[in-house]
């Protein structure tokens, strides 16, 4: 069993704001500068609530459309990962509202990795949560196709360890573009299910 000793933190920023508030349209979101976080999510973002109906990602758990607890309010993404899925998609840059994400991150090595439970603490003291990494899905690559016809299709493979992840509100505030976030990773073990 590996299992790190102490809470780490490391030291980050919030580049964008984005919310996606016309779901029907597609998952598209657009930039704004601030936004409240309450215990149902973003103001104004399409997956706020406190709770959801269950989809593909917890079928195995829960016939699809149960009413869940939403631990899928934010889905957050770093500058860094962008940049790297945008180059193996052969694209100059790869926009955070082309998928949906509602933060845009600097700072976090690795992102996509680091472990459910991770509180990003910003600025004004809202905190929250990481539920899990955020897989790719096709729906990211259709708009993608809008601005870089022919690229699209490559989002998903591109962006395999490196969408990001979702989160939900542990503490309510006040989040602005440019805000400081201390990143606190728990301590870490690695389960296995015994044989």
């Amino acid at each position: 069993m590996v299992m790190a000793r102490h809470l780490k933190t490391i030291d980050a920023r919030i580049e964008e704001i984005l919310v996606n508030s016309t779901p029907d349209e597609d998952l598209s979101s657009h930039r704004i500068a601030s936004v409240e976080a309450s215990y149902a999510g973003l103001q104004g973002e399409s997956h706020s609530g406190l709770v959801r109906a269950s989809c593909i990602r917890v079928r195995h758990q829960y016939p699809q459309g149960t009413e869940i607890r939403n631990t899928r309010q934010i889905s957050i993404v770093s500058t860094e990962e962008l940049a790297v899925i945008a180059d193996s998609m052969g694209i100059p840059e790869l926009q955070p509202e082309w998928l949906g994400a509602n933060l845009l991150v600097s700072g976090i090595p690795n992102f996509s990795q680091i472990p459910p439970s991770t509180r990003l603490i910003i600025d004004s003291g809202a905190s929250l949560v990481v539920d899990l990494e955020n897989s790719p899905c096709k729906y990211p690559g259709e708009i993608i196709e809008r601005h870089h016809p022919g690229r699209g299709s490559r989002f998903a493979q591109a962006a395999v360890g490196r969408r990001g992840v979702t989160a939900w509100v542990e503490r309510e505030g006040h989040i602005d573009t440019g805000d400081s976030i201390r990143v606190y990773v728990p301590p870490q073990r690695i389960y296995e299910i015994p044989a």
